[in-house]
C-alpha cells in the first residue's frame, strides 16, 4: 500500500502515512494494524448468535476518548501491522470457525485497507464498528461492501466531545456519517435465526452525572426523529467503568449508577423507540475487555 496524506477522517489533518508509520491523530501508517482477531460472544444478539461475531480489533483511534475501555489499543497502539491481503485472509479464517459476520473493530484510520480487503465480498457480512466520527467521504470508498454499520453515537453535547476526545464537531460529524450508513445499508433486516443480515445498529454508551443523562437523552431525540419506525436499531449500553484518562476527571471517575441507566431507559421506552436492545449493568466491568494478544492475527506455521 502506497503512501498518502491522509484526510480520511473528519480530523482531516493531513498526515503523511505510509507502511513505516505515521505522525497523524491516529498515530498509524498505512498498514493495518491488528491486535486481536476472535469470535466475539459479548456483541449485541443480533450479531454474537449463537456462535460469534468474527471480531478483528484494530490499534490505534482518530478519536481518544478519555474513557477508552480498550485504551491498550487506542492510545498504546498494540498491536502488529498486516497487508490487507492478510487481513482478508483473517476474514476467510474466522468464517472457517464459524463466525456469523466479519466484524472490523475501530477501523475509521484504516478504511482503505477495509475496502481493498472486501474486494470481492465475504459469505457473511461485513460489520463496520465504529466511534461514528466518520467521514462521508471515506464511507464511499465501503459502499456496497459494508452490510452492516455499528457506530456508536457517543455525544450530543459539543462540550462534552471536546472535553472528551477534543473533538467538538463530533456531533454534527456523526449525524452526517450516521445519514450516510443509513442510505447505503438500507433498514435493518433480521434473518429467521435473529441475525441481523444488514442495516444499521446505533450504540450509545450512557455516561455518569448529569451531563451523561442529558446527553443520552438528546441521543434517543435525534434518532427517533430522524429516521423512520423500524429503520435503524439503538443499543442503549451501561457498561461505563472509568478507564484511562477518565480516572483524572472527577465528573467521569465512577461507574455509572444503576439509576442514572434506569433514567434513560424508561425515557427510551418512553419515547415509544422499539427497535433495539438494553443492557444487564454486570457487564460493567473490566474482565469483559479481550486480552489483545495478537491471538488470530499471524498465520498459523505451515499454512
Amino acid at each position: 500500500m502506497s503512501g498518502y496524506l491522509c484526510r480520511d477522517c473528519p480530523r482531516r489533518c493531513g498526515a503523511w502515512r505510509d507502511e513505516a508509520g505515521g505522525s497523524g491523530v491516529c498515530g498509524m501508517g498505512a498498514l493495518p494494524v491488528l491486535a486481536r482477531a476472535m469470535l466475539h460472544h459479548w456483541e449485541e444478539p443480533c450479531l454474537s448468535g449463537a456462535c460469534g461475531s468474527g471480531a478483528i480489533f484494530f490499534s490505534g483511534c482518530p478519536l481518544g476518548c478519555v474513557f477508552c475501555q480498550n485504551e491498550e489499543l487506542s492510545v498504546r497502539r498494540k498491536g502488529e501491522a498486516v497487508s490487507a491481503e492478510r487481513l482478508r485472509e483473517i476474514c476467510f479464517e474466522l468464517i472457517g470457525a464459524g463466525a456469523h459476520n466479519v466484524n472490523f473493530v475501530t477501523p475509521s484510520h484504516f478504511v482503505r485497507a477495509v475496502a481493498a480487503a472486501l474486494e470481492g465480498g465475504l459469505p457473511v457480512p461485513a460489520v463496520y464498528n465504529c466511534g461514528g466520527y466518520e467521514s462521508v467521504e471515506a464511507l464511499h470508498l465501503l459502499e456496497g461492501k459494508i452490510q452492516v454499520y455499528l457506530p456508536d453515537f457517543k455525544y450530543m453535547d459539543a462540550d462534552l466531545a471536546r472535553r472528551c476526545c477534543g473533538a467538538p464537531d463530533y456531533p454534527e460529524a456523526a449525524k452526517a456519517a450516521i445519514r450516510e450508513m443509513v442510505r447505503q445499508a438500507g433498514p435493518y433486516v433480521l434473518d429467521g435465526d435473529g441475525l441481523l443480515r444488514s442495516g444499521v445498529l446505533i450504540r450509545h454508551l450512557v455516561l455518569p452525572g448529569e451531563a451523561g443523562a442529558a446527553n443520552a437523552l438528546d441521543v434517543i431525540d435525534w434518532v427517533r426523529d430522524t429516521f423512520p419506525p423500524h429503520t435503524v436499531l439503538l443499543s442503549l449500553m451501561g457498561q461505563y467503568v472509568p478507564c484511562g484518562r477518565a480516572k483524572t476527571m472527577p465528573d467521569l471517575n465512577r461507574p455509572l449508577a444503576e439509576a442514572e441507566y434506569r433514567r434513560v431507559e424508561e425515557y427510551l421506552l418512553w419515547s415509544g423507540f422499539e427497535d433495539g436492545y438494553l443492557q444487564d449493568l454486570s457487564s460493567a466491568d473490566t474482565a469483559f475487555i479481550p486480552d489483545f494478544s495478537l491471538q488470530g492475527v499471524r498465520k498459523k506455521e505451515g499454512d
